[in-house]
């Protein structure tokens, strides 16, 4: 078989105890390496040491590919299936590989609208199942994002943002999966740029620091003409850096010129990115935004976000 004619998958998906109907291949130095056989599953040591290497991809000969579809239906169905036999862990871990290759999947593929709706049905998913169960997110938010991906960042802040939206009444309830569906992309510039995000900022040189202010404006600039993309998660994207004060970036702007739901965006990406990158413990990271960032986040989203630290 040659090189080109073995199939892409996304390593986010694989996840939880189900056994794999298919082998599964890596590529090195432009070979294909068998790396996993069929009856096998990815749990344990062998997804922590593919988090470690942070593969995005892995392969599957194309006559695998209708069971590789089946075996994605039936994994995340059983996920979101309260009545499974699945423990919840095991659930959690199925249900945030799903929405993170969905998230990834659009960020390498922003001009394709089929890509935009499948994130968003994914992410309308998700809502529905924290809607019913705040527990579920959670849950999710208990993984920690141990290879620092973006993306693993990514699916956090959406988590999180939905978990505010409920926690404050919020009532205009229809338009949070558009919020969640800006927090899944809303680092679209950091995804797919070199530039690292591990930095503290007051670590960086002066450069950096111009730079990485402006990734929000990028990753709109590059997203602001795709037709399909709701206004919602355009201005999440762009504004996902400022604060209620007007000292953030790429425009200063204060809580008064912002949607609410951005805000919940903002106080969720400022805990998370303490978290993911920065390393910090959850009550280390509540701690240092409650204390640093007093007065950046409006007083009803720090008390509510402490209320989702300390219940997760």
């Amino acid at each position: 078989m040659s090189a080109d004619e073995y199939t892409p998958i996304r390593v986010a998906t694989l996840r939880g105890d189900a056994k794999i109907p298919f082998d599964v291949y890596v590529r090195v130095a432009g070979k294909y390496i068998h790396h996993c056989r069929a009856g096998d599953s990815f749990e344990g040591v062998r997804l922590d040491r593919l988090r470690a290497k942070k593969l995005r991809k892995m392969y599957i000969k194309p006559e695998d590919d209708i069971s590789y579809q089946q075996y994605l239906e039936q994994n995340i169905d059983s996920a979101y299936d309260s009545k499974s036999n699945r423990n919840d862990d095991s659930r959690a871990e199925i249900i945030q590989g799903f929405q993170q290759a969905a998230a990834e999947q659009y960020m390498e593929e922003p001009q394709y609208e089929f890509s935009y709706n499948h994130m968003r049905s994914s992410v309308q998913r998700l809502v529905e199942h924290i809607q019913k169960d705040a527990r579920a997110g959670y849950r999710l938010l208990k993984l920690k994002n141990t290879d620092q991906s973006v993306a693993h960042h990514c699916v956090n802040v959406a988590t999180l943002a939905v978990l505010l939206a409920l926690d404050s009444k919020f009532k205009e309830s229809a338009k949070i999966p558009l919020l969640a569906t800006g927090c899944m992309i809303h680092d679209f510039d950091h995804y797919n740029r070199d530039m690292t995000v591990l930095k503290r900022p007051a670590e960086m040189t002066p450069e950096e620091l111009a730079y990485y202010k402006e990734h929000p404006l990028r990753g709109a600039q590059q997203l602001q003409t795709t037709p399909f993309i709701d206004q919602l998660v355009l201005n999440v994207i762009l504004q996902h850096e400022e604060n209620a004060v007007g000292t953030g970036f790429p425009k200063g702007l204060t809580e008064k010129e912002m949607d609410p739901l951005v805000m919940m965006a903002i106080t969720a990406n400022a805990y998370d990115r303490l978290t993911s990158f920065e390393a910090r413990e959850p009550k280390d990271a509540m701690k240092h935004l409650t204390l640093e960032g007093l007065g950046l986040y409006p007083l009803n989203l720090i008390q509510s976000l402490q209320k989702i630290v300390k219940a997760g």
